[in-house]
This record gives structure tokens, C-alpha cells and sequence, in this order.
């Protein structure tokens, strides 16, 4: 039943590619769709950028950068046939001046180089040789690698930060700074988000991790999830300002997370980061999937962009 969910979980990574834009609509707001969107880094892809309603050049927005783009806003395009309803979600809050008004960058995920791309590659380096091999013959399903190429994640980040960020910056009415900039994902989504900040604490003020994939892989593998509590714990350091989310439930691939995400936890207790800076929510029979993260999106959202006329 387990091996039949991951590979419920996996397909997204069949049937689409890059050349694949399908654009979506949006209920609320308006989506620009940048296509052939080309790297030094990584292989060129699009981006799907959400304005919201009354976007205009003469105020300013925050900026959200979000991976996983083609999940995000319109379930007709999706290979489940969900999303996150981030155009709904968004625009509810920011209407309501619960949050400062952002837009929100969808990065579409690299497809069956999606584990590659987005697990963190300074940890997976730090892996024994052997550990690194065997984990490099592992599949997904019979006949397809699940890690496609070598890790470059590396390299994702820094197609973010070099290219992405100074696009829109250059191209849309927003705040520049890292005050103004957060990054979010779900799953390894989570993963790459917490790492990303992480490699560049001063790119970024926040970052959102719903349902951190933290056995980096579809079982539990101790040598893999201390090694990212070590990169952690070594690393947290960087942060000083910088506002942090997880998230997890217990239904589906989340049943994986609950006792790996109380030790992370503990590792930021330990550390002492500041308890308005961080947060670390638990919902009961949420499942793996956008719907459910659809549900408590606003909860990060108002962490991350609350108005200031907000109460800390």
C-alpha cells in the first residue's frame, strides 16, 4: 500500500516536460506567464507569476517564490487535479489587510530531475561515497532513477537568487531587498527552502516548509535525516532575523514526519532562535497532498507578510 502512495506521489513526474505550458487561470488577480525563461544554471523553464487584484506600478510588493509553479493555481492543469489556491488564498488576505500585498513566483519543479534539483546538495555531499552511490541506484518506480543526474541543487538556488529574483525585480513594481523576499514549497519543496535560505540568509527574510520531505527519500534512512540535522544545526547560525515555517500532518507520505519533525524542533530550541521567528505546526490527518496545504496556506502567509499594523 506504502510502494502504491509513492507512486501516486510520483506522477507528476510523467507526462510532462518543459515544453509543456499549459497556462492557468486564476480567480482572483492575474497571471503573467514568462515562457523560455533561460538559465546559466539549470535547464530553461517558465514561470508563472500571480499579481494580485488592483496590482499596480505605483506601489510597491513583496515577493513570495514558490517551487513546484505548476501546482499552485488552477487544478484543471495539474496532474492530481488539485492546487494550492494560492490566487484565492493570497487575495483573501491581502483584501482583508491581514498581510502587506505581494505577488507570488511560481518556478515550475525540473520534472523527472525534480529530486535532483531539490534535495540539498551540500548534505547529500557530505554522505559517504558509498552512501551517495547507493542512494543513486535507487527508483522510483521499476526503471526510473529517482535521482534522474547528479544533485545541482546548488545550482537551482542560484538560478533563484541570480536570475530569478533580478528578473522580477527589473520587471515588476516589488520592494528589492531580502526584507522583502520569502521562498515556499511543500514536500522536497520544503526541503530546498529551508536550504536555500540557508546558503543565502541574506537573499531571503523567510521561508515557508509545509510538509518537509525530511528522510529525503521514500523510507526512513538514518545516515540521510542526520545528516540534514547536522547541516542544520551547523548552519542556523546564519540566521539572525529570518522568519521560519514548518509544517506536517500524519496522513499519507506526512505519516513519515511527525517524529522526524520534533527532532528539527528541538534542534532550533536548542539553538535558542528567537520563538516569534519560527513556527513548527502539527495537523492532525492532513494528508501529502494541495488540497490540505491549500486549507492552511493562510496560516504562513499571514507569519511571513503580516501587516504591520498587525500585532507580533
Amino acid at each position: 500500500m506504502f510502494k502504491k502512495l509513492i507512486c501516486l506521489t510520483l506522477m507528476l513526474f510523467t507526462g510532462v516536460t518543459f515544453a509543456n505550458v499549459i497556462i492557468p487561470e486564476v480567480s482572483k488577480g492575474h497571471l503573467d506567464v514568462k515562457e523560455n525563461f533561460s538559465s546559466k544554471y539549470v535547464e530553461s523553464r517558465f514561470l508563472n507569476i500571480w499579481l494580485p487584484p488592483g496590482y499596480n506600478n505605483t506601489r510597491k510588493y513583496d515577493v513570495l517564490y514558490m517551487h513546484d509553479g505548476r501546482m499552485l493555481f488552477d487544478a484543471k492543469t495539474t496532474w492530481n487535479n488539485q492546487e494550492w489556491q494560492v490566487d484565492e488564498v493570497a487575495a483573501k488576505l491581502i483584501q482583508s489587510g491581514k498581510v502587506k500585498p505581494f505577488i507570488v513566483v511560481g518556478i515550475p519543479n525540473a520534472v523527472e530531475n525534480r529530486h535532483s534539483e531539490y534535495f540539498p546538495q551540500k548534505v547529500f555531499e557530505s554522505l559517504a561515497k558509498q552512501k551517495q552511490a547507493d542512494l543513486f541506484e535507487l527508483e522510483r518506480y521499476p526503471g526510473q532513477k529517482l535521482f534522474y543526474s547528479k544533485v545541482y541543487s546548488d545550482n537551482y538556488a542560484r538560478f533563484v537568487v541570480e536570475e530569478v529574483i533580478p528578473f522580477i525585480e527589473n520587471n515588476y513594481s516589488v520592494n528589492k531587498g531580502f526584507e522583502h523576499r520569502y521562498i515556499a514549497g511543500s514536500s522536497m519543496g520544503g526541503l530546498i527552502s529551508w536550504y536555500t535560505l540557508l546558503q543565502y540568509p541574506n537573499e531571503f527574510a523567510g521561508a515557508i516548509c509545509m510538509s518537509t520531505h525530511w528522510p529525503g527519500i521514500f523510507t526512513y534512512d538514518k545516515q540521510v535525516f542526520t545528516a540534514f540535522k547536522q547541516y542544520i544545526s551547523d548552519n542556523i547560525g546564519k540566521l539572525t532575523t529570518q522568519k521560519v515555517y514548518f509544517d506536517y500532518g500524519d496522513g499519507t507520505l506526512d505519516s513519515m514526519y511527525p517524529d522526524l519533525q520534533k527532532q528539527i524542533d528541538n534542534v532550533f530550541m536548542q539553538h535558542g532562535y528567537p520563538a516569534s521567528l519560527w513556527q513548527s505546526q502539527y495537523f492532525p490527518g492532513a494528508t501529502h497532498a494541495e488540497v490540505d496545504w491549500a486549507k492552511r496556506l493562510q496560516i504562513p502567509l499571514e507569519f511571513m507578510f503580516r501587516a504591520n499594523t498587525q500585532a507580533l
